[in-house]
């Protein structure tokens, strides 16, 4: 099959499972790609945790931030479905700023991640990434503000509610009334972005080596591993990643390095139109889309379940 018509499959299978999307995988040797929508940019959700960890890292690297200093830690005292870690935590604590890099990256809490923001903001953040020469990323705010979204001020039973305004109230130039959504305002990245960050991680780049190899351990370490990792984990092929969910959306980015040498960056970026907070079958679509896409770029053939 053509890697046009591998393309159009892919997107013919996201539109039946009501996800729209921007995928894109490259051979990190190789450099060659294949994918759709590369540079749209979408919310990142979650995954703006990969590049505070790229930039605590690096200051740690450069002396400017001791990984063992201890940080207080107010807790989040969350008690809707979803935040994992601090968010729930009833009580203050204190940990290592080491620790807080393993909360926020592995198991995605968000309360460790606004501590590391407090260290390194915002702005520092996208200050890093422009040194590292890495483009097509917004860093503006912390992640707390995801948990504010009217998801949280409605009942159990009203969440489809939050969803049918996060999929209707979409302007088409992405803008959007919730905040975090709009991606002149949300922190954001496009597929290629992400793609981009995951080389210069498993690469050698302008990252410090002790900071990308960190990283790469974290992503490794990943606690969530229900959307892409059950098409990309075997006894043969060891799979990093990091998830983002917020609303409709729902993003993975990783690397599937095979026994055989070869490493695979991927990036799936994807909106739902269906009003409905549970779907793990637009996250299994999204898992084969990706497996598709990737077995074309590494075979020239699709896999025999497609």
């Amino acid at each position: 099959m053509s890697t046009v018509a591998v393309i159009r499959n892919a997107q013919s299978l996201l539109d039946e499972a009501g996800l729209d999307g921007a995928f894109l995988v490259r051979n990190l040797d190789t450099g060659t790609e294949i994918g759709f929508d590369t540079d749209t940019p979408y919310p990142a959700a979650s995954l703006v945790k990969v590049p505070l960890a790229v930039a605590v890292l690096e200051r740690i690297a450069r002396g400017e931030l001791d990984p063992a200093a201890p940080v207080d830690v107010v807790p989040g005292r969350i008690t809707t479905a979803g935040p994992t870690g601090l968010s729930r935590f009833r009580h203050p604590a204190r940990i290592a700023v080491d620790d807080l890099l393993y909360l926020s990256t592995c198991i995605s809490d968000s309360v460790a991640a606004d501590a590391l923001f407090d260290l390194t903001p915002p702005a520092a953040v996208a200050a890093e990434l422009r040194r590292l020469r890495i483009g097509g990323m917004a860093v503006r705010h912390r992640v707390g503000e995801l948990a504010d979204t009217p998801a949280e001020r409605l009942g159990p039973d009203e969440v489809h509610l939050a969803h049918s305004l996060a999929i209707g109230a979409a302007t088409p130039g992405q803008g959007h009334p919730v905040a975090q959504l709009d991606v002149t305002r949300a922190n954001a990245g496009s597929a290629r972005a992400f793609v981009d960050l995951l080389h210069a991680l498993w690469r050698p780049s302008g990252i410090h080596e002790t900071a990308a190899a960190r990283v790469r351990a974290l992503m490794g370490d990943n606690l969530h591993r229900q959307r892409l990792a059950p098409d990309f984990t075997s006894d043969a092929s060891r799979w990093s990643s990091k998830t983002g969910t917020l609303l409709h959306l729902r993003h993975e980015v990783g690397v599937v390095e095979h026994a055989d040498g070869q490493s695979y960056a991927v990036a799936a970026l994807t909106a739902s139109r269906v009003p409905a907070a549970a779907q793990p079958g637009s996250e299994a679509t999204m898992a084969h889309v990706a497996r598709t896409l990737h077995d074309h770029l590494r075979t020239g053939t699709l896999p025999w379940w497609s």
